[in-house]
């Protein structure tokens, strides 16, 4: 039978995915604001592909940060059905948050995954049901009933083998890294019982 976690190093999980969600919430703030001055001194940049988004490149063109808003999920889809989305966010984070309390020790990558996961999807909602919407950026998303996810790093390439065309990459952020590394972790773990070499101390 499987070993629960103890209170203790259940804590510690959601310690740490308390940590994430306030880095993710910061750098989200910080980037904005430093965005949002350099935009009204005039100097950020036209990015390459000439879509009329404005940035400012720190390495290279093929990385930036950039002022983006998203309504939907990843890559801005189900945008149009704002309530099933959000509500989904929720239910997400209420499973996740259920099978990291349930999570056996002895699986310290799968457990890994699963707290990344919850972190992206909490930093994420926030967005949706807490921030303050800025005016200047939330013009658009006057008549949507939850705030727009904030994005920030920019990834471009003029080319790349096999690719016709430059290729650019949806801007993301901090919470959409965690979902993404976690669920590459949630992949190659598998979802099954069987436990790992490597313990998770309690």
């Amino acid at each position: 039978m499987p070993q629960f976690a103890p209170s203790r190093l259940i804590a510690r999980r959601f310690a740490i995915v308390l940590t994430l969600v306030v880095l993710d919430l910061w750098s989200k703030e910080a980037a904005f604001d430093w965005l949002q001055r350099l935009s009204e001194q005039g100097q950020l940049v036209a990015d390459p592909c000439e879509r009329g988004h404005f940035r400012v490149p720190l390495v290279g063109d093929w990385l930036a940060f950039m002022l983006t808003l998203n309504p939907g999920a990843a890559f801005g889809q189900f945008d149009e059905f704002p309530h099933l989305l959000v509500w989904g966010r929720i239910a997400a984070c209420l499973f996740l948050a259920w099978l990291l309390v349930r999570a056996p020790v002895g699986r310290p990558w799968h457990n890994a995954a699963l707290l990344l996961v919850l972190a992206g999807a909490l930093g994420n909602l926030w967005d949706n049901l807490v921030r303050a919407r800025d005016l200047a950026l939330d013009r658009w998303y006057v008549d949507h009933p939850y705030g727009p996810v904030r994005d920030f790093i920019d990834v471009y390439f003029h080319a790349l083998p096999f690719v016709d065309g430059p290729w650019h990459f949806p801007t993301f952020n901090v919470a959409d890294s965690c979902i993404t590394v976690g669920a590459i972790l949630l992949i190659l773990t598998g979802f099954g019982s069987q436990q790992e070499p490597a313990r998770e101390r309690g």
